[in-house]
């Protein structure tokens, strides 16, 4: 019985796949057998149903020190499109979005140099005091493991004033991938993959959940995604605090990595399945349309996939690197695209509870 044989059986037999089996799935050039495997582990989780939320990104400064390789949106604090949002423009920005019923505000920034804790602490306190009702998912793992730097407090301690502040849940950015060699090369200034996984891991203790990401089609190597997935699958494990995982498409353009091509359709489609066949224990797959463009995202769906993120209103992060998807798209337009593909459209909140399905 061939690798792809034995791992189908595995597959129908709720059998955790090994890192061979990993590694044999991202190898795999039969695209449609990869998607049926993947859609069969989708509709066993959540049938045909699709999740999406009605959310808002505000991205607080595009000033940062780290200056990743992989990133087209940082800045230094002297250029002249640097930029830094007081606590009014936030709140206009988020009053403008409220029209559109949004359940969700998603907050991060960068490592900006000089803007102390309290800066973060004054906007999460004025956005709650505004906003009660809409769910503060803010901060990733490299700006807690900034913000105890700055502050000299751990990692629990800054994470306590930022839910105390109204923070309620974490995105699942900064993780790009789980390598010390792939780190080293490309975003040495900022939080390692040990410390990602270790503040991820202190937050979940805590009660709080978030999501988890890779960010892939640049210097990484298979070997690499695998044991990323396995790494954050192994975390999972330990804690439950991962909600959804979300393959993020590198975009090479201004970046110092533009002398790569973005990843093909192919590429993006495969990396969705061979997600939702590693990580058996994540309930949920995100196609993050923003990255991929709507048409496969909406392809994701016969993929593995089984959320769309939501409507977003105006990213800045992934479109300062050539995306040319919609930097916001309407409740309408996510739920025509998912009854397209023949799902069933589920809003959700930010923790998943079900705020409106289709019948």
């Amino acid at each position: 019985m061939d690798a792809l044989k034995i791992i189908e059986e595995k597959i129908k037999g709720n059998v955790r796949l090994s890192k061979d089996d990993g590694l044999a799935l991202l190898r795999c050039r039969d695209i449609l057998w990869l998607g049926q495997q993947a859609a069969a582990v989708k509709k066993q989780k959540n049938g045909d149903r699709v999740f999406y939320n009605v959310n808002c990104h505000i991205n607080l400064t595009n000033v940062c020190i780290s200056r990743c390789h992989f990133c087209a949106f940082s800045r230094d604090e002297t250029d002249s499109d640097a930029y830094v949002m007081d606590v009014q423009e936030v709140l206009r920005r988020l009053r403008a979005a409220s029209s559109a019923g949004i359940t969700e505000v998603h907050i991060v920034s960068g490592l900006h140099p000089t803007c102390p804790f309290s800066y973060y602490l004054d906007i999460l306190r004025a956005v709650r005091h505004e906003f009660p009702s809409v769910h503060i998912k803010a901060f990733t793992p490299v700006e807690i493991h900034y913000f105890s730097k700055i502050t000299g407090l751990t990692v629990q301690q800054v994470l306590e004033q930022l839910v105390a502040a109204g923070v309620q849940s974490l995105p699942g950015g900064g993780a790009e991938v789980l390598s010390d060699r792939v780190r080293q090369q490309l975003c040495p200034n900022k939080a390692g993959a040990r410390e990602w996984l270790a503040i991820m891991e202190t937050a979940h203790k805590m009660g709080l959940k978030s999501n988890a990401t890779i960010l892939f089609g640049h210097i990484e190597t298979e070997e690499e995604v695998i044991d990323h997935l396995l790494a954050v699958r192994d975390l999972q494990d330990r804690t439950g605090g991962f909600q959804a995982f979300i393959p993020l498409v590198f975009h090479p353009a201004n970046t110092k990595l533009s002398h790569l091509t973005k990843p093909t359709a192919f590429e993006q489609l495969r990396m969705i399945a061979v997600s939702r066949l590693m990580l058996d224990n994540i309930e949920h797959i995100k196609a993050y349309w923003v990255m991929t463009g709507l048409k496969i995202a909406q392809l994701a769906l016969f993929f593995g996939a089984d959320d769309i993120d939501g409507t977003v209103i105006e990213e800045r992060i992934t479109h300062a690197a050539g995306a040319q998807s919609e930097r916001g798209v309407s409740q309408q337009q996510l739920t025509e695209l998912i009854r397209q593909a023949g799902k069933i459209p589920v809003e959700r909140d930010t923790l998943y509870t079900v705020l409106r399905a289709a019948h």
